[in-house]
């Protein structure tokens, strides 16, 4: 791993790895949440084996947490040496043409979402730890879905999730093909169905989490 990340090339390739698997586990965690709008007991099952299951809470669930934490701490830390890199801004180069406001500001964006998961933490995985391990309540898999419910009773916290997750396609219509370019994937043929793709990605990902979030604070 300091082999892979003690160059500039080394940490791009490493970061677009960690983006590309958080992004198939943002598909793997929508498919989870959208059993809460489609059947209850579906959404139970599932998320009793999601936090029950050995192999789910004690490996893959620290793995995501240092996919999570790399994928930042890398994006902060790239971000710092290309400006360090940059020192001076050249007056003749218009950034606004030769970049997207996201690909200028994934710093920010990363920032904001990055807030947001230590919200989603706060409402979710710690509650887990608590029920579990601290108060250690007996396991009972017909509470995962009025859990999740009420979470979205107050409109406070529903306008927050919206907003980070609208700011959170914004990320990903940048990232999507940021990681694919990072790891050499680039073909006049291949190119524009990895941006086709990621467009789709970074417009559904997103608001099949709103329509979550707003399914369960309309239907209160």
């Amino acid at each position: 791993m300091a082999g892979l990340t003690s160059s500039t090339i080394g940490r791009k390739y490493a970061m677009a790895l960690s983006a590309m698997f958080l992004l198939i586990f943002l598909i793997l965690h929508l498919t989870t949440n959208l059993l809460s709008v489609i059947n209850r007991d579906a959404f139970n099952t599932a998320s009793d084996f999601m936090g029950y299951n050995p192999f789910v809470q004690f490996l893959m669930q620290p793995i995501l947490g240092f996919a999570v934490i790399f994928h930042f701490v890398m994006g902060f830390v790239l971000e710092i040496k290309n400006n360090k890199a940059r020192p001076i801004k050249y007056a003749s180069n218009d950034a606004s043409v030769n970049s997207s406001w996201m690909s200028r500001n994934m710093l920010i964006s990363g920032a904001v979402i990055l807030a947001f998961l230590a919200l989603h933490l706060y409402d979710f995985w710690l509650h887990e730890i608590n029920y579990k391990y601290v108060e250690g309540l007996t396991p009972d898999a017909e509470r995962f879905w009025p859990e999740l419910h009420e979470k979205f009773a107050d409109i406070w916290r529903v306008a927050l999730y919206v907003i980070s997750f609208v700011l959170l396609g914004l990320h990903l219509a940048h990232g999507f093909q940021s990681s694919f370019q990072s790891i050499g994937a680039r073909h006049p043929k291949y190119t524009p169905i990895i941006m086709a793709v990621g467009t789709w990605y970074s417009i559904l990902i997103p608001l099949g989490f709103i329509f979550i979030a707003l399914f369960h604070f309309i239907t209160q």
